[in-house]
């Protein structure tokens, strides 16, 4: 099944301009998942990979660069008269927020299951789940670990036609881990024809924090990390009193938890991207700054390693605007 991850904005607080408001899509098999929504966001999807029939829309935190897109969404959805229900996940005060927000929304044609949530899982589909873990920024909190399943280990067929399996069928239940039955009444074993499980893939993503153990607790072995990076060590002082993180602290949780990948996001204006590079990349090799529209292929683990596609969320070609 195919994995990936679109960044849409980028940037800390403000927008610039090259860099939106803080939202990411996660492109799994048909799941489209989308983290934090800022201002701007459906355009930049509209950019970028379309504005689709979004499955799942998950935030951080309520702080308005992560949210201020959510209610110009809802109605655009409305607008195009959606009917497919929308899960809506997001740190306690969502359902407020979204009171807050109704003059604004007007009445939807579709349903929004609203959850609140401080840590759990809180979607599951075809073998993956979304798990919310506690992050530390000062108001309620929340990043996001997306995680599969381990999938069964690799049938050897030759040898399992070897002990006699030649019904279509039974190569399948074998894969499930099942034994079967042969003509000759041999009961073949999967153990003895199927490899060992196979890892499935994770991501976390950790909106707006200071770095903490549990996001660098969740993120061990993680197949990326997307971990904001608002300030550089020498502002480490400001970094600490905002509840943000420096992209050295990033780099540090990144190599403590072995991931994959790094990718800094939530980046501050006041500072050259090749700074937060170089500072992550003494810690952590690997790492990499993500702009708007940056794409990350996430292939299963065996098929190798995530791969960065500078600028992959773009069509091929933009349409222009005939008027």
């Amino acid at each position: 099944m195919d994995l990936d991850l679109v960044f849409l904005g980028t940037a800390a607080s403000v927008p610039t301009a090259s860099r939106g408001l803080a939202s990411a899509l996660v492109r799994r098999g048909g799941a489209r998942l989308l983290l934090d929504c800022g201002e701007g966001t459906q355009r930049q999807l509209m950019r970028s990979t379309g504005l689709a029939e979004l499955d799942a829309i998950f935030l951080t935190h309520l702080h308005a660069d992560h949210v201020m897109g959510l209610p110009g969404m809802l109605k655009t959805f409305a607008l195009r008269e959606r009917e497919a229900p929308l899960l809506l996940v997001g740190p306690n005060h969502l359902k407020r927020f979204l009171r807050d927000s109704y003059h604004l929304i007007g009445t939807l044609p579709y349903d929004v299951e609203v959850v609140e949530t401080a840590g759990g899982e809180v979607w599951a589909a075809d073998g993956a789940s979304m798990l919310a873990i506690p992050t530390e920024h000062g108001v309620p909190s929340v990043g996001y670990v997306l995680e599969e399943e381990d999938r069964p280990g690799r049938l050897d067929v030759e040898h399992a036609r070897a002990l006699g399996v030649t019904h279509g069928p039974d190569f399948g239940v074998l894969q499930r881990g099942d034994d079967v039955t042969v003509e000759d009444g041999t009961v073949v074993r999967a153990v003895d024809v199927v490899g060992e499980s196979r890892s499935g893939r994770r991501v976390v993503y950790t909106g707006d924090t200071r770095a903490c153990s549990v996001v660098r607790d969740a993120s061990r072995n993680a197949t990326l990390l997307v971990h904001e990076a608002t300030f550089l060590q020498e502002d480490i002082v400001r970094a600490n009193k905002t509840n943000h993180a420096t992209a050295e602290e990033a780099a540090l949780t990144a190599a403590a938890a072995d991931v994959g990948m790094l990718a800094l996001t939530h980046i501050s204006s006041r500072y050259l991207t090749r700074d937060v590079v170089r500072e992550a990349r003494d810690v952590f090799p690997g790492a990499i700054v993500a702009r708007d529209f940056d794409l990350i292929e996430l292939p299963y683990p065996e098929r190798g390693a995530p791969q960065l596609v500078p600028g992959g969320g773009r069509p091929t070609r933009v349409a222009v605007d005939p008027t």
